[in-house]
């Protein structure tokens, strides 16, 4: 046994020495639990990947563990009884999967598993199904082990193993000579210690391969060696650090990254390599020859968004960032996302009005911070990812590109981010289907992306709009500080909501913020407040006999007296969500008031007398409550100005035009 330590302090010394050797960062950025060295040899004809996987892992709980846990994330693409299969029925973002071809499937075969002590595991894998119990999905793996992994102790692991790709239907995979290698190797689950997250005890954190789940994994370095034939033009996590020909016609790239949570690499023989650089970041953007000319709408929007984050939530600490555009049959894996290395997706001469390289770039950028710096659990809080990145994109996009322009910039219609994000929300078929606290393979049909996405950056935009930007860049840079390079949950986001309100705000929004998360991220409850009626009537002069001090006299009418208004606003809560209330109205005689309403009551009114006939009045008129479903009712005019009948009657007649030119195209 003492030769064993012995080997392994000498080994992990020599480890050590290597990875300082062609370190990017002076001191470690991250706890650094899972360390990998893999050799990766891609066969083109087969489409398999030929690897070797060196493992350094490090048990950071007080638990002596008995067992380690593996994902097989390609083993949901073997045949239609999978859990992934059976939840995306082999339809993904559009695309399908050839069933009716052999090519079409993939898998993870592990050869060989030991441990650096010489204990072989390989005999003793086996698939277990966390979640729904499926016997034939093998994404999960457990090894037991002989001798106990003891606190804060580290072992070495040795896999051999051969990563069939499938054809790209979901992320991964090949389309023709172009491969998107993703999921591929053999990885180590999380172990989440007492304490955190939500753990009450020790307990592996590796869930099957769902339809609409991504990623969770523990930080470490990553160096790889990516052997693939000549005429590849090769992207990966990390940095290139150098290269090789070898005898067989064939160059091996090694790679260097540092403080991620997964690596992925692409290769094709058809990529226009072009180099771009913000600061301290280089850009390499990897192109379809036939999208070459967008070329700068992707790396403008690249440094928009990096120069955004870097101002309003962070620094990218990377030296790197690389952007891939996938051909039209390799669409399934674009806009995806992975440390220092992004896929976009355009189409040919996609005119500039229609913004989508710029939004899918801007988006899968930002899962930067939020799928790798902040390394939250997307199996189970993918909106603390997809939904957080939402909101920055809505940000980035409208803020760069016009707040009614950002999405689609044309003479006659305009479409900003937020008000799509909202959208996508606010007009579901019902709104009210399901919370956006649950795990992602929880949610039902159609609830997904709504939810994480777009209901989430609704929400988000609404507590901006409450607190105010500033107080929302704080919690925001106070959450990423704190958070970086750890796993955060929900209850640590909203620990910090309060914390910053209390201290910027007081008591004005209640004792804490909870009411407020109770009711957008944990409830299902919907937001609808309606401006009902606006009533102006006419007071009766005083006319008549009056007392005053014993003595009666007669007062009749005269043309002197001026007419006096009684003026009503009612406004309704239609919703069961219950928000801080603004009332803006507008009187006749062009002066305006703001009322404060708590929001309680199911019908509220407004009063005033003496002041005119009130013209209109609107709810929330600085547009604060985004997550009101149905801003249509939250304004009422007592006579509508011609101008809107106008504005309707072109943009119909606009529609009719364009229906027309459609139908002629099949003439």
């Amino acid at each position: 046994m003492r030769k064993i330590y012995l080997f392994l302090l000498v080994f992990s010394a020599q480890l050590f020495a290597t990875v300082s050797a062609q370190s990017i960062f002076e001191t470690p950025l991250s706890p650094r639990i899972a360390n990998y060295e893999i050799q990766a040899k891609l066969n083109p004809q087969k489409k398999t990947v030929q690897g070797k996987l060196s493992l350094q892992w490090r048990n950071t709980s007080q638990d002596s563990l008995r067992e380690l846990q593996f994902h097989l994330y390609l083993n949901a693409f073997m045949n239609t009884q999978t859990t992934f299969m059976q939840e995306s029925k082999g339809k993904f973002r559009g695309d399908k999967l050839d069933k009716k071809q052999e090519l079409s499937w993939g898998w993870i075969d592990i050869n060989s598993m030991k441990m650096r002590d010489g204990e072989d595991l390989s005999r003793k894998i086996e698939f277990i199904q966390p979640e729904d119990g499926n016997k034939n999905d093998q994404t999960v793996i457990r090894v037991l082990l002989a001798e106990p992994i003891l606190p804060d102790s580290t072992v070495f692991i040795d896999i051999e193993f051969e990563s069939k790709l499938p054809q790209i239907f979901a992320r991964t995979g090949f389309s023709d000579n172009y491969f998107l290698v993703g999921q591929w190797f053999p990885k180590i689950g999380v172990y989440e210690r007492a304490g955190q997250r939500y753990a009450t005890k020790g307990a592996w954190n590796c869930h099957q391969f769902h339809a609409h789940s991504e990623f969770y994994a523990d930080y470490g370095v990553y160096d790889v060696d990516i052997n693939v034939p000549e005429g590849y033009v090769v992207g990966a996590t990390g940095l290139l650090k150098k290269q090789a020909k070898k005898a067989d016609k064939t160059i091996t790239y090694t790679y260097h990254a540092e403080d991620v949570v997964d690596f992925v690499w692409t290769a094709s023989e058809r990529f226009v390599l072009l180099e771009d650089e913000w600061e301290h970041v280089k850009i390499r953007l990897l192109m379809q020859p036939e999208h070459a000319e967008q070329a700068t709408r992707h790396f403008e929007s690249a440094k928009a968004a990096l120069a955004y984050f870097d101002k309003y939530l962070g620094k990218y600490p990377y030296p790197n960032l690389t952007i891939v555009d996938p051909p039209f049959r390799g669409s399934g894996s674009g806009g995806m996302e992975y440390p220092t290395f992004i896929t976009v997706g355009t189409t040919y001469g996609l005119f500039e009005g229609f913004r989508l390289p710029e939004m899918v770039t801007v988006h899968e950028f930002g899962h930067q911070y939020f799928m790798n710096l902040l390394a939250t659990n997307e199996f189970e809080e993918a909106w603390l990812d997809e939904g957080f990145n939402s909101y920055y994109e809505n940000r980035i996009m409208d803020e760069t590109y016009g707040e009614k322009t950002s999405m689609v910039d044309t003479r006659f219609f305009g479409i900003g981010d937020v008000e799509m994000a909202r959208s996508n929300y606010a007009y579901m078929h019902n709104p009210k289907k399901v919370e956006v606290f649950r795990a992602a393979w929880e949610y039902p049909m159609g609830g997904y992306s709504t939810m994480s996405y777009s209901k989430t950056a609704t929400w988000m935009t609404t507590l901006e709009r409450l607190l105010g930007r500033e107080t929302m860049d704080e919690i925001m840079k106070t959450y990423f500080a704190r958070w970086k390079f750890k796993h955060a949950c929900a209850k640590d986001f909203i620990f910090i909501v309060n914390e910053v309100v209390k201290k910027n705000h007081g008591n004005k929004f209640g004792e804490n913020m909870d009411w407020y998360f109770r009711e957008v991220l944990y409830g299902n409850n919907v937001c609808d407040y309606s401006l009902a009626a606006v009533y102006n009537l006419k007071t009766v002069p005083k006319v008549g006999v009056f007392d005053k001090t014993g003595e009666k006299k007669f007062k009749g009418y005269e043309k002197s007296d001026s007419a006096v208004y009684e003026a009503n606003v009612r406004v309704y809560r239609l919703g069961e969500i219950v928000m801080p209330v603004e009332i803006l109205v507008h009187f006749e005689n062009g002066e305006e008031e703001m009322h404060y309403w708590n929001g309680k009551e199911r019908a509220h009114e407004l009063h005033f007398t003496g002041k005119g006939k009130v013209s209109w009045a609107k709810i929330d008129p600085e547009n604060k409550i985004l997550i009101d479903i149905n801003l249509m009712n939250n304004s009422f005019t007592v006579e509508r100005p011609k101008s809107v009948y106008r504005k309707i009657s072109l943009k119909f007649m606009f529609f009719i035009q364009n229906l027309f030119q459609f139908f002629a195209m099949f003439i």
